[in-house]
């Protein structure tokens, strides 16, 4: 506290006192800001957002709430409503859910405008929101609760897929697609074929569908083997992980495509939870014990990309066949096994992308060899 003594009108010491005084609470009571967000809950044609910042004090404001259109116009009048009421030298970061596609055209606007973007999968989000005890669920509820996350995490930053990988995720989805299409529809003739009395008209007009998906499956075999084709080192990438048994170009082209090449895994244990091929398993004292069993909480193209090479290798590589065989005489179920195959095949992916070395068939064998050189 201050104190001032015998100060008389129009005297400088007054004056000073004041500037004293000024400066004293301005910089004792003045919190400072650290961090900014806003927090973006996404719809087919609406924005709604939520300004938040975190002080020295380390508690969330949510202090500015929303609404704009999900246009190129919406975008701009957002930035500007932000620009308004930050602080200009602390950078904001945008945070948003990744959901479906009509958060893309906002993420590629933000980036493009050199803004820090943020894209959060939804369960963390809404597992997230379930702590805050919000009783109405409404987009500026979410909005807020996507803003409070991005105040407390540490997110990465966001970035544009390399144009060769985004036109190789967008070919493997919709090859993925007509798969699953052509299934139904192969399904849908078998059924037809089984009737007493089968409608010859209905399967002709199915049997067309079938010859119309397999005709531009293979129109999009051709126009993604030309993609890679034109790039080099996308092209030597995927003959390096083809080396691995069980591993052909497609499967080679969506790992890359969905991952981006790798581009933001920083580890294999981040690459298998990307995937939703992490283990979860809860357990509590003694009465708690739940199976363990893959969260599949993550990209569901990965996962299906690695199951029909794990069994193309358990089948044809003793080095998976080992690990298949251990896990099974161990617990007795063969799906399991699988899917540990599954996830040690993508591991081993990334370490050869990262590495740049071909698998090695024969490592084991020749380790083992090397060993018995050495012992003798």
């Amino acid at each position: 506290m201050l104190y001032i003594h015998n100060i008389q009108p129009g005297d400088k010491t007054k004056r000073d006192f004041h500037f004293i005084f000024y400066f004293t609470v301005k910089n004792k009571f003045v919190k400072k800001v650290i961090k900014q967000v806003l927090g973006i809950d996404v719809a087919q044609k609406e924005l709604v957002v939520c300004l938040a910042r975190m002080h020295d004090d380390w508690v969330p404001d949510l202090y500015a709430t929303r609404s704009f259109k999900n246009t190129a116009d919406g975008f701009k009048a957002m930035i500007e409503f932000v620009q308004k009421l930050v602080e200009p030298t602390i950078a904001v970061r945008y945070v948003m859910e990744a959901t479906g596609v009509y958060h893309e055209s906002l993420a590629y606007y933000l980036r493009d405008q050199d803004l820090e973007v943020s894209i959060v999968v939804p369960n963390k989000i809404s597992n997230y929101a379930r702590t805050l005890e919000v009783k109405t669920v409404t987009d500026k509820t979410a909005s807020q609760a996507i803003a409070q996350f991005g105040l407390e995490r540490n997110l990465d930053k966001w970035e544009k897929p390399i144009p060769i990988y985004k036109k190789m995720k967008q070919l493997t989805r919709e090859r993925d697609q007509i798969m699953t299409e052509r299934t139904m529809t192969k399904n849908q003739l078998h059924a037809e074929n089984a009737e007493a009395e089968p409608h010859k008209s209905s399967i002709e007009r199915i049997k067309k569908r079938i010859d119309l998906l397999n005709k531009q499956e293979q129109e999009i075999n051709v126009e993604l083997a030309a993609l890679i084709g034109k790039d080099a080192v996308v092209k030597d990438f995927i003959k390096l992980l083809c080396s691995i048994t069980g591993i052909g170009v497609l499967t080679a082209a969506t790992v890359l495509a969905e991952t981006n090449g790798f581009e933001l895994i920083r580890n294999k244990s981040q690459l298998t939870s990307y995937a939703g091929l992490d283990i979860k398993e809860k357990q509590s004292g003694t009465s708690v014990k739940g199976k363990p069993r893959i969260s599949k909480k993550g990209n569901r193209f990965l996962r299906k990309a690695m199951h029909m090479p794990a069994l193309t290798a358990i089948r044809h590589d003793q080095r998976f066949k080992a690990i298949f065989v251990r896990l099974v005489s161990k617990h007795g179920i063969k799906m399991k096994a699988v899917v540990a195959v599954q996830r040690k095949l993508l591991e081993m992916m990334y370490t050869i992308y990262k590495t740049k070395k071909a698998y090695d068939k024969e490592y084991l064998k020749k380790e083992e060899t090397a060993k018995i050189k050495e012992a003798a």
